[in-house]
């Protein structure tokens, strides 16, 4: 099921989620709604918060040609990060057609539940460890903008409201 995606500014987005207690078919059933959502966007990662679901589940898959490799974290969490940065040109689907250069650690070595409950650990580099720790942040209350300088985040802010107001009107 396709879930409408909450655009900034929102009260949900800013918030610290709760880490999920136990693997339950609600929990397979949103990380699968959130993986259509995503493809259907179309993005390369989600976070629940971002479906307003303040639980600590992100789904992600940077592959844009060949095969998908669609991934579900819960409760992820970032146990070692590079010093070496990188910087990519950032965007997000609570935050349409907005895009700004973001650095993050080139790598990081992420660990988490899968949804058969198991304990995963990895190694993320390129799109998928800047796309990972993007999402990790939305866990966090924090978008890619709180990186930018406060102008540039004031006019994407007033942008979204903009676009918001113009939806409502449309609705």
């Amino acid at each position: 099921m396709i879930r409408p995606i909450l655009i900034h500014p929102d009260p949900r987005l800013k918030k610290v989620c709760d880490p999920v207690a136990e693997i339950t078919p609600e929990i397979r059933a949103l990380a699968s709604d959130m993986l259509e959502t995503m493809y259907d966007a179309p993005g390369i990662g989600l976070a629940a918060p971002q479906v307003g679901v303040t639980k600590r589940i992100i789904v992600m898959d940077c592959i844009k040609e060949g095969d998908p490799e669609p991934i579900a974290l819960v409760n992820p969490q970032i146990v070692w990060s590079s010093e070496d940065l990188s910087t990519y040109e950032e965007g997000c689907l609570s935050i349409p057609e907005q895009y700004a250069e973001v650095k993050r650690p080139a790598e990081v070595k992420v660990r988490w539940l899968a949804l058969d409950g198991s304990e995963q650990e990895r190694q993320f580099s390129g799109l998928w460890a800047t796309c990972v720790q993007h999402e990790i942040d939305h866990l966090d209350g924090k978008l890619f903008i709180d990186y930018l300088g406060p102008l540039k985040r004031q006019m994407i802010t007033r942008k979204m409201e903009k676009l918001k107001r113009e939806r409502a009107r449309a609705s």
